[in-house]
């Protein structure tokens, strides 16, 4: 009986455990479930975007205000056509603000930050960022440097 009760705790924790690993897992990839937030859509071109993936942020400030929807390759010109879904209650993104691609730390992620200019008029819905910045490639640094080097 004693081990019986001893099994059912031991899965009761186990449960729980792998409970509590799939809602850690949810939350760190920023995936929302119900949580539609009113946003419109600006778009940013980057000749680079270095590990950018679908879902990662975008920041003014380090406040985040939005997330990369999609990305796709311009057939013209070979550049990476980035779309992101702003955060609505932001609307007073000047339209000379520069977009740039960063890394969250040293090992982290890729994110969209966006450094406000000093315009007059706005964004709007399916406004574009022209002022853009490629994200800085680790293997490209140490090939450039290994060249110069010898």
């Amino acid at each position: 009986m004693q081990m019986r009760s001893i099994e059912i705790i031991v899965g009761a924790f186990m449960l729980a455990g792998i409970l509590s690993l799939a809602v850690l897992a949810i939350r760190v990839s920023g995936f929302s479930v119900g949580t539609e937030t009113n946003t419109y859509t600006v778009y940013a071109r980057f000749e680079n975007i270095g590990g950018l993936v679908n879902r990662s942020k975008v920041s003014i400030g380090g406040v985040i205000v939005g997330r990369v929807a999609e990305i796709s390759l311009e057939q013209e010109t070979y550049t990476a056509l980035v779309r992101m879904e702003i955060d609505s209650k932001i609307n007073t993104i000047s339209s000379d603000s520069t977009a740039a691609i960063l890394t969250d730390g040293l090992l982290g992620g890729k994110f969209i930050g966006i450094s406000l200019g000093a315009e007059d008029r706005y964004l709007t819905a399916g406004g574009e960022i022209h002022d853009t910045q490629s994200a800085i490639v680790l293997e490209e640094l140490i090939g450039q440097f290994l060249l110069n080097k010898f």
